[in-house]
């Protein structure tokens, strides 16, 4: 058996939550989507883990199944099902699958039947479980995670609030990973992305022929996260009148499915998220005042990432570090001008703006080595070439002899010309290297770039 390999018998969005992670840690990811073209990978390569689809086209995993005659392959297989029954589960079980899920695919389950040494050096570089993901060590996110640690071991409710792009969803993930339901489901679902009567389906399942549309039944998110978690995510999103009967669902444990005529008990500890306010949409009426004291048994509130001090260089190396691994470049590091402008920038998106804006300055600044602020490309600044800011061309001198002749200590000149004067000696001074002329100036790349523009538009020969 190859420890470091893993078969996906399934369409590509399935397996996609979890390739880059699994690919990280070094692992073969090999696929089919026929019966014989597994078969023949299983002969050859012999994974350690094989996640087939329950059906897709020309292929069945109860057929499959059926067609492996030894356990100790079967004991290998985890089926994954996009919509899911009792009656499949119990089927596939039947025929020897080591398990049966319901999409998404998640990480931290993936992670959780990882071959025993694999998940030895797992631990080993990534540190405890639930731990690796949470970056920072501002007071303001040591209370935070000390509170997390605290509650996380209990069922009580959580909400967790903070503005967009915190982290919210992962410190979900946190809370779950460090509590002892974390070998159990964390399925999330956000409310705000469906209509009323949708997310209802979608949070307490279907019968057959409930509504229109309804051809089968559907479980739903409740159900598939019985003894382990569920994230509402923006919950503050949710109808008035769906929130009475998540109120009910709280209180009771258990839930109607939509044309069901019997209450299930699901054992679920809730978590949920929003970024407005919900004590003022409870006061305007947007939000159930009960359903809210419900909620907010612990209430969390992440700190934005403008609050977090040298949080936002820790954060940003780490995310320039994950990026140059994933797309093969080398090691590369800030320059002084780039650090004092990630901390003085205001960060409206927070974390999340953060990572998509390391990923841009890794892949712009290429094998430099050496992130600059033009990597961020931001207020809509154009991109140039590195050799144009490096004077490749080795004519970054304005040429103009006016501009060369000595000056009467007594002439007055215009603000206009003393900046021209001034520009040009900067840039002799660095052998035309825009980057260390703007800084001996004490101004950006991008006004001195603008105003080398405008001289060439007067004439000058740059």
């Amino acid at each position: 058996m190859s420890a470091k390999s893993i078969l996906f018998i399934a369409r590509p969005d399935i397996m996609s939550p979890v390739l880059s992670r699994l690919r990280d840690e070094g692992y073969e990811l090999l696929m089919s989507e026929t019966h014989s073209g597994a078969h023949k990978v299983i002969e050859q390569k012999s994974p350690c883990l094989i996640f087939p689809q329950s059906v897709l086209p020309g292929f069945r995993a109860d057929q499959f199944l059926s067609s492996l005659k030894h356990q100790e392959i079967l004991n290998r297989i985890i089926v994954i099902s996009e919509h899911g029954s009792p009656e499949e589960a119990q089927a596939i079980m039947a025929l020897g699958a080591r398990d049966y899920w319901i999409t998404p695919l998640i990480w931290e389950k993936v992670k959780a039947v990882l071959p025993r040494d694999n998940k030895q050096v797992l631990h080993s570089v990534q540190g405890s479980p639930g731990q690796s993901s949470i970056i920072g060590s501002h007071p303001s996110m040591k209370r935070v995670l000390s509170l997390a640690r605290q509650v996380s071991p209990s069922r009580a409710t959580i909400l967790i609030s903070g503005e967009s792009g915190t982290g919210k969803e992962m410190f979900a993930r946190y809370l779950h990973n460090n509590s002892p339901r974390s070998e159990e489901p964390f399925v999330a679902i956000n409310c705000a992305a469906l209509p009323e009567h949708l997310l209802e389906s979608e949070l307490f399942g279907h019968e057959k022929g409930s509504f229109t549309g309804a051809i089968s039944r559907k479980i739903g998110k409740f159900e598939l996260a019985h003894r382990g978690s569920i994230l509402l995510d923006e919950i503050s999103e949710m109808d008035i009148s769906l929130q009475a009967k998540l109120l009910r669902v709280l209180q009771e444990s258990e839930i109607d499915r939509v044309g069901g005529v019997e209450s299930i008990k699901v054992d679920v500890r809730v978590l949920a998220t929003t970024n407005r306010n919900i004590e003022d949409c409870v006061s305007k009426g947007e939000f159930r005042q009960d359903l809210f004291y419900r909620l907010n048994v612990i209430p969390i509130r992440l700190p934005p990432l403008r609050e977090r001090g040298d949080d936002v260089l820790l954060l940003a190396e780490h995310f320039v570090t994950h990026f140059c691994s994933q797309y093969g470049l080398k090691r590369m590091t800030f320059a002084s001008e780039a650090r004092s402008w990630l901390m003085d920038y205001e960060w409206p998106g927070n974390v999340r703006e953060l990572q998509n804006l390391m990923e841009r300055a890794v892949l712009l600044s290429g094998q430099g080595g050496v992130i600059r602020s033009r990597h961020f490309l931001l207020d809509g600044e154009d991109w140039y070439d590195e050799q144009e800011e490096e004077g490749g061309s080795g004519q970054e001198i304005i040429d103009q002899p006016d501009l060369h002749r000595p000056h009467d200590p007594n002439e007055i000149l215009s603000i206009s010309e003393m900046e021209k004067i001034m520009i040009i000696k900067s840039l002799e001074k660095t052998g035309g290297n825009r980057t260390q002329a703007s800084e001996l100036l004490g101004i950006s790349v991008r006004t001195l770039r603008n105003k080398l523009n405008e001289y060439k538009k007067e004439g000058l020969v740059i």
